[in-house]
């Protein structure tokens, strides 16, 4: 297993294969090549979707823990 990376470093590594697979695709010479590029395409795109709704996933659970601490001080009080 590699080293841990920060979802930014990832989401700039998954743009840059995005980029190398959309010139892929002008220098295809066949449909199979062609073909190929476009599913590899959609894979990198939904790694990117992924690593942007696992931001939003934390930024939510950060949202309840601090709702969950209020309320926690509040019964408290």
């Amino acid at each position: 297993m590699g080293n841990h990376q920060y979802p930014e470093e990832n989401k700039h590594e998954l743009e840059s294969l995005l980029s190398k697979l959309n010139a892929m695709e002008i220098i295809a010479h066949d449909e199979f090549q062609k073909g190929t590029v476009k599913i590899l395409r959609r894979l990198v795109e939904g790694q990117i979707h992924t690593v942007n709704e696992f931001e939003h996933i934390k930024k939510a659970l950060d949202l309840i823990t601090l709702e969950l601490f209020q309320v926690k001080n509040k019964n408290s009080l």
